[in-house]
C-alpha cells in the first residue's frame, strides 16, 4: 500500500538539525526506497513554509521535487470538511490541512504516516488506515 506522509515525518527527515526520531526518519527512507512515498500540495507548503534561510528552502524544495503532487479535487474539500464536523461532534479537533490528508487518503486508498497524535484520534471516527513505522 502507499503511504501519504504528513508534515511531521517530512520534518523530522528533512528540517530537525538533530534527528531525534531515527525510527521514523528511517522508516521514512525505507518507503521512499520501496517507491510507496505521496505528497500532496498543502503538505509540501507546510513543510517549507518557516523556513528563515533561502539555502535551506532551496535544499528542502529540491528533495520533495522527486515526488510529485497527487492531484486534489473538490471533492477532497467536500470530503474534508465532511470529516472535520463528524469528528467535532465527536469531540476532536484538528486542522484543514489534517482532514484535507484524511480525505485524500481514503479517496487514494493509501495509508497516512504520521508522528501527528491526532491521527490516531481521527481513525477512531474517519475511515483512514495509519501507517506504522515497521
Amino acid at each position: 500500500m502507499k503511504v501519504l506522509v504528513d508534515t511531521s515525518v517530512w520534518s523530522a527527515a528533512l528540517r530537525r538539525v538533530k534527528r531525534t526520531e531515527p525510527v521514523v526518519v528511517s522508516e521514512l527512507r525505507s518507503l521512499i526506497l520501496e517507491h510507496r512515498v505521496e505528497i500532496i500540495g498543502p503538505v509540501r507548503q507546510e513543510v517549507l513554509s518557516g523556513l528563515r534561510e533561502n539555502a535551506q528552502f532551496k535544499k528542502l524544495e529540491k528533495h520533495l521535487a522527486a515526488f510529485p503532487d497527487i492531484p486534489l479535487k473538490t471533492d477532497d474539500y467536500v470530503t474534508a470538511a465532511k470529516f472535520f464536523n463528524i469528528c467535532r461532534t465527536n469531540g476532536v479537533q484538528g486542522s484543514n490541512t489534517d482532514f484535507l490528508i484524511c480525505a485524500v487518503a481514503m479517496r487514494n486508498q493509501l495509508a497516512i504516516y504520521t508522528t501527528d497524535k491526532d491521527f490516531p484520534l481521527f481513525a477512531k471516527h474517519l475511515p483512514v488506515v495509519l501507517h506504522e513505522a515497521r
